[in-house]
């Protein structure tokens, strides 16, 4: 995170950097107990990258520092969120869970645009790549519609590495997937491992095991306009006019 504030610091944007106290990995949309009678606790910090940079550590999950943001906690509302970098890719339809995507998501459902940016894990993880990338995103973010939301995966990978930048389909799962162990003291072992399985190559998750930079623009929560479940529900209750 102290990456990103630094390079979209450099941008010209006044930032203000919040985040969760404690790991929050895979707390999608969450936003906790609200902090319950004792409120949520702040706490300022000092980015040893930014120094300049505002930043709060926020006993809650990323969501709900999103929330408190837009109803001005740190000074003046947001116009975009950026949410990131995390230390490994938020690619396929497992987006769904992700912590960092969620923030980005929540910024639209409260009126804003919303950037959540990923980058592969390994030794060293290139964050400042990722960051470089971020800023060139933002740029299109900011100038798009308010609730826009863009994800975007980078390989970790020096920036003269990377191989370019493409629209990405989200895979039907990520670099990892999730399976169950051998139960242990009656306790469920869930872990993730990688798979080997054969993606499409414009889908987000191959697009980074290749190389390239991964950009998908997602849409949160809308109704269908499919009215069958109501008139089920309506029949079922002997309510619809064909019971009565």
């Amino acid at each position: 995170m102290a990456a990103l504030a630094a390079a979209v610091a450099r941008l010209g944007h006044d930032v203000v950097a919040a985040a969760p106290a404690n790991d929050h990995s895979g707390a999608s949309s969450a936003i906790g107990p609200m902090g319950g009678r004792d409120g949520v606790e702040v706490t300022p910090v000092e980015l040893e990258a930014a120094p300049e940079v505002p930043a709060f550590a926020v006993d809650a999950p990323p969501a709900l520092a999103v929330i408190v943001a837009r109803l001005g906690a740190f000074g003046d509302p947001p116009d975009v969120v950026v949410s990131g970098i995390n230390p490994g890719p938020n690619t396929g339809r497992s987006v769904l869970h992700s912590g960092t995507v969620g923030a980005a998501l929540t910024a639209a459902n409260m009126g804003l645009s919303g950037l959540a940016v990923s980058v592969g894990t390994g030794d060293p993880t290139h964050y400042d790549t990722a960051a470089v990338v971020a800023a060139g995103a933002l740029a299109w973010v900011a100038a798009s519609p308010p609730k826009t939301v863009l994800n975007v995966n980078v390989p970790n990978l020096p920036l003269a590495d990377i191989r370019g930048v493409q629209p990405a389909r989200l895979a039907p799962f990520g670099t990892v997937r999730t399976s169950i162990g051998e139960p242990l003291d009656g306790r469920l072992q869930v872990e993730l491992r990688e798979t080997e399985d054969e993606l499409d190559p414009d889908t987000d998750t191959a697009l980074v095991l290749a190389g390239f930079v991964a950009v998908t623009a997602l849409v949160g929560i809308r109704a269908d306009d499919d009215a069958d479940a109501a008139v089920a529900v309506e029949r079922a209750l002997g309510l619809s006019p064909a019971a009565s």
